[in-house]
């Protein structure tokens, strides 16, 4: 699976294996339109001077999140000059309509000055409204920043709970930041030691996580993982060696009490791995699976 790009805006996603990533940096003279998923306002606006020594130029925020200002979330929006802060309140129950509004309603305002759109952190959103309204939601953002020639960065954290929703977003960015280091490593002695088996997996790993959190045994074959699957590209032969592949880079093992074909000892899968081991497949570029994006 490789990062194609984005037809409207540059975007981003910077994950983290623990806690949630950083979606700030050193860049303070651009303004920036924040889109808080899980975090609070006034806990956002500390951690400019915790993180990076101060806030932007100028930043509106929209908060999307339980943690509001106040005790009744509001869609008013509060403007304080001397702070060179506007910010709207608007709840977790917010949907994307009413988000993109927020958004597009205050991007006019930063038009020639090329402003950031930081959405943190994205990954509770998709675990409360699944990857479809998740996806069209990056999607509508970052067109609207393209129209002011601005960019987007979102911030993911790796859990079990956001890791199914990851892949649809994979294919809706154009750079990867925080490839785990360890993973990359794996999958390259994959690649060295079985190069068959590194390109089925690095081919299929989606249909092998799509057909393993599918999966309702807990040790199948491969042609049992597979039969869940819905219009596959996978045969289960090629799906038993993109599973074979993933035991060797730690996502699940194999059940050992067998002399017959191999059974998958789904007990053992770890999603979280199963989300760093696919930013790290989804980080190699194009036909180059040397080439990496930044780690």
């Amino acid at each position: 699976m490789t990062v194609p790009t984005t037809r409207e805006g540059e975007v981003t996603v910077r994950v983290a294996s623990t806690g949630s990533p950083s979606v700030r940096d050193g860049d303070t003279d651009r303004p920036v339109v924040s889109v808080l998923f899980e975090t609070g306002l006034e806990e956002w606006r500390r951690a400019w001077s915790d993180r990076i020594g101060g806030p932007p130029r100028r930043e509106a925020v929209v908060v999307a999140s339980d943690l509001s200002r106040g005790a009744v979330a509001t869609t008013t929006t509060q403007v304080l000059p001397e702070r060179r802060l506007a910010y709207t309140v608007l709840g977790a129950d917010a949907g994307v309509d009413r988000i993109l509004e927020t958004v597009s309603g205050t991007l006019p305002e930063f038009e020639g000055s090329e402003p950031r759109v930081l959405l943190d952190d994205l990954a509770s959103f998709a675990v409360t409204r699944g990857a479809t309204e998740t996806v069209d939601t990056v999607e509508r953002i970052a067109t609207e920043a393209a129209v002011v020639d601005g960019s987007v960065t979102i911030g993911w954290s790796l859990s079990a709970a956001s890791g199914s929703a990851l892949p649809a977003i994979l294919d809706r960015v154009d750079t990867i930041e925080g490839v785990d280091p360890e993973s990359m490593a794996a999958i390259a002695r994959l690649k060295r030691e079985d190069p068959t088996t590194f390109g089925y997996t690095r081919r299929y790993w989606v249909e092998a996580q799509r057909g393993i959190e599918s999966c309702s045994r807990n040790y199948p074959q491969s042609k049992q993982v597979h039969a869940t699957l819905s219009r596959p590209e996978t045969t289960p032969r090629t799906l038993g060696a993109t599973l074979s592949g993933l035991v060797s880079l730690g996502v699940l093992d194999t059940w050992t009490d067998t002399v017959g074909s191999t059974r998958y000892d789904l007990t053992a899968y770890d999603p979280t791995r199963m989300a760093t081991v696919g930013i790290a497949f989804a980080a190699i570029c194009g036909d180059d699976p040397d080439r990496v994006l930044e780690e």
